[in-house]
């Protein structure tokens, strides 16, 4: 976390909550996963985090490089309906214990 002008912290991303694959009746793609930004309520306010990047930041047990945490890169690729969720690609598909776990969108690439 970054220190702001009077010591109060300063988050660099948004806060986001994984709800599950892309799916249909019977059919699910765990390629794409759904994702709801908090803050974001409709299609409109998505196009701003459309390219960004995501992280899914998950503990493991045994320790790499150094540390228990790891980490899947993603991104925002489109919207999905009109609530302000949003369609995501990671690097590697998530986990089924992903679901419902909280995700960082960051602000970056920037398109300003």
């Amino acid at each position: 976390m970054v220190q702001g002008r009077k010591g109060e912290r300063v988050r660099l991303y948004v806060r986001g909550t994984i709800l599950g694959y892309k799916r249909s009746k019977s059919n699910q793609y765990p390629n794409t996963s759904l994702v709801q930004i908090e803050g974001v309520n409709t299609k409109e306010e998505v196009a701003w985090y459309a390219g960004k990047r995501l992280a899914y930041i998950y503990k493991a047990k045994v320790k790499k490089n150094g540390t228990h945490y790891r980490c899947i890169w993603g991104k925002v690729t489109r919207p999905h309906g009109n609530s302000g969720v949003v369609r995501t690609k990671f690097k590697s598909n998530l986990p089924p214990r992903s679901m419902g776990a909280r995700v960082r969108v960051f602000m970056y690439p920037s398109n300003i």
